[in-house]
């Protein structure tokens, strides 16, 4: 949780104006990924999602 927090902090200092669009792109995609994976983690930490094993 402390990447998607660093990430979300990384971005929000930055000025987009500043930043070429490809950059921009790729940080969104990280930031989407990573809150996937958070997702993921709180559902498999209060049984939302069953183990499929």
């Amino acid at each position: 949780m402390g990447d998607l927090a660093t990430a979300i902090d990384h971005l929000a200092a930055e000025d987009p104006s500043e930043l070429p669009f490809n950059l921009i792109a790729e940080q969104l995609i990280d930031l989407h990924w990573q809150m996937a994976r958070l997702q993921a983690e709180i559902g498999r930490r209060t049984c939302l999602r069953g183990s499929y094993n």
